[in-house]
C-alpha cells in the first residue's frame, strides 16, 4: 500500500506550536494535511487547523493502513485499517466571530460535543421557524400543529413535504399510508417515485404504519410487498422508506428529518462556496525551497541537497 493511502502522523517542525501534530490525510491525489493537537480524539474532541504542506523529511511517529477516506459535505469521514480506534470523523465549521475551525472527533466524543450542530431543544435540529412545503397535490395535508414548523403550498417535483435552501429543494419525504404504500409498490409506481426522490441530496419515503402490518395485507401476497421493498432498498439506498406505526409519528418523523436535512444542506454549501480548499499535502518542490532560501539571503547551491539550517526555517515559516 502506497503512502498517500495511509493515515501518516508526524511532529509539527513550528517551533512554539500549540499543535504538535501533523495529520495527512488519502484524499485527494495528493492527501490533505491539518496541525492537530492529539494523535486521536480519545477523551474530547480534538482541534485541527490547516497546515502550510506536509515536511520534505518528517518526522513520522504513526502510519495506519486506511479502509476509507471520505468527503461528505461539511465532514471528512476517516475509518482505519485496525482493531480499535479506527473511525473517526473532521468536522468543518466555523466559531464565534466567524473563525474557520475543524474539530476531529469520534461517535463517543462527539456526544460530548457538536460542532456545526445546535445542542437539541423542542426544535428540529435547533432550526427556528422551520418552514416545511407541501405539494399542492397532496390531499389532507399534515399540519404539523404539535412542530415549531410552519407550511405553504407550493408544487414540488418529488415528496410531498419538503424545504428549501434559498430556492432550491434539499430534502423530500414522500408519504404513504399502507394501503398506498402496497398498491404503489405492486403496480411497479413506486419506482418512479424513488428515481425521482433519489435527484435530491436528501429523500425518504415515511409509512403511516409498522412493518408488521405488510404480512397482514388483504388481497397481495405478503412477501410479494416484502420482496418489492428489499429490491426498493436495493436499488435506491439513498432513499429510506420508514415506518413509522402511526401518522403522528410519520409526522414527526418527518419533521425532524427534513429539519436535520436543512441544516446538513447548510453546511455543504458553506463547504462548498465559502470555505477554501484544504490544503494539498504534497510537498514543495526542492526548486521552490531553493527560491524561498534565496530571497531570505541564504546562499544555497544550484544542484544537490539542501542544508538541514534551510529546510527547517523553510518549515518554521507559517509560524
Amino acid at each position: 500500500m502506497s503512502a498517500h493511502e495511509d493515515f501518516l502522523i508526524a511532529r509539527n517542525p513550528e517551533e512554539g506550536t500549540t499543535l504538535p501534530y501533523l495529520l495527512r490525510l488519502p484524499l485527494g491525489p495528493d492527501g490533505v494535511v491539518l496541525k492537530a493537537k492529539e494523535t486521536w480524539p480519545r477523551t474530547g474532541k480534538v482541534y485541527c487547523h490547516r497546515a502550510v504542506g506536509w515536511p520534505l523529511e518528517p518526522e513520522v511517529v504513526e502510519r495506519v493502513p486506511v479502509r476509507s477516506c471520505v468527503r461528505r459535505g461539511a465532514a471528512i469521514d476517516l475509518v482505519l485499517d485496525r482493531g480499535r480506534e479506527n473511525r473517526s470523523q473532521f468536522v468543518l465549521t466555523r466559531i464565534r466571530g466567524g473563525r474557520e475551525a475543524i474539530f476531529w472527533q469520534t461517535a463517543r466524543t462527539a456526544k460530548q460535543a457538536r460542532p456545526a450542530v445546535s445542542v437539541p431543544t423542542a426544535r428540529g435540529s435547533g432550526v427556528r421557524g422551520l418552514e416545511i412545503v407541501v405539494d399542492s397535490h397532496e390531499r389532507y395535508a399534515w399540519k404539523f400543529e404539535h412542530q415549531q414548523a410552519g407550511t405553504v403550498r407550493a408544487p414540488l417535483p418529488a415528496g410531498d413535504y419538503g424545504v428549501l435552501l434559498g430556492e432550491r429543494l434539499v430534502a423530500a419525504v414522500e408519504r404513504k399510508s399502507l394501503a398506498d404504500l402496497v398498491s404503489t409498490l405492486t403496480t411497479g409506481r413506486m419506482r418512479y417515485v424513488l428515481a425521482d426522490l433519489a435527484t435530491l441530496p436528501a429523500a425518504a419515503v415515511v409509512v403511516e404504519d409498522r412493518y408488521s402490518a405488510v404480512f397482514k395485507v388483504e388481497h397481495v401476497r405478503p412477501a410479494v410487498v416484502a420482496d418489492a421493498l428489499g429490491e426498493c432498498h436495493a436499488r435506491f439506498p439513498t432513499v429510506p422508506v420508514v415506518f413509522c406505526e402511526t401518522r403522528a409519528l410519520a409526522q414527526e418523523w418527518t419533521y425532524r428529518f427534513l429539519a436535520a436535512a436543512l441544516v446538513q444542506a447548510g453546511e455543504s454549501t458553506h463547504a462548498e462556496t465559502e470555505a477554501a480548499p484544504l490544503p494539498s499535502a504534497s510537498p514543495p518542490s526542492t526548486a521552490h525551497v531553493r527560491a524561498w532560501a534565496r530571497e531570505q539571503g541564504y546562499a544555497v547551491p544550484d544542484r544537490g541537497r539542501l542544508s538541514r539550517e534551510v529546510l527547517d526555517a523553510f518549515a518554521r515559516r507559517s509560524g
